[in-house]
């Protein structure tokens, strides 16, 4: 990890993140295959300041980005609290297997202490699914459900 970093996202890193994102959501991991308006508005509110949502990077040494992070703030009745859903996490096959999503979950843990942390992972996704569970992170026994508004 020596020589990687973790920051928050910017404006500037769009075409890369977006980049990213073409492929994250055209691999196994993601039911959906995305757009490039979902794409963009994705990362332009990531780097806004809308409260609902941000986003982070990760660098190598050199400067250049190596993955991504999309974060969507919420609050769950549930457990009455506030929940940081982690949306996307995505790594380059090179930045793979050298502790960065453990980095970046440790990140989250300390930065949003009192909030429940929640993510989707793809049940044959078994490496991600170790790593999310040696964080603290366990199966839960929801069906999820969606209903997306028509479009017009």
């Amino acid at each position: 990890m020596d020589n990687y970093s973790l920051r928050p996202m910017e404006a500037a890193d769009k075409e890369t993140v977006i980049e990213m994102m073409r492929g994250f959501y055209a691999s196994e991991a993601v039911h959906s295959n995305g757009s490039e308006e979902v794409f963009n508005n994705d990362v332009d509110v990531c780097v806004s300041d809308d409260p609902f949502a941000s986003g982070y990077v990760f660098t190598r040494e050199d400067g250049s980005i190596c993955g991504y992070s999309m974060l969507a703030h919420s609050y769950s009745t549930e457990y009455g609290r506030h929940v940081i859903w982690i949306e996307d996490l995505f790594l380059e096959e090179d930045a793979r297997n050298k502790g960065l999503s453990s980095m970046f979950l440790d990140l989250i843990k300390e930065k949003y202490p009192g909030h429940i942390h929640r993510l989707e992972v793809e049940e044959t996704n078994l490496r991600a699914i170790r790593t999310y569970k040696k964080k603290g992170f366990m199966t839960l026994p929801y069906a999820e459900m969606i209903r997306e508004p028509e479009h017009k």
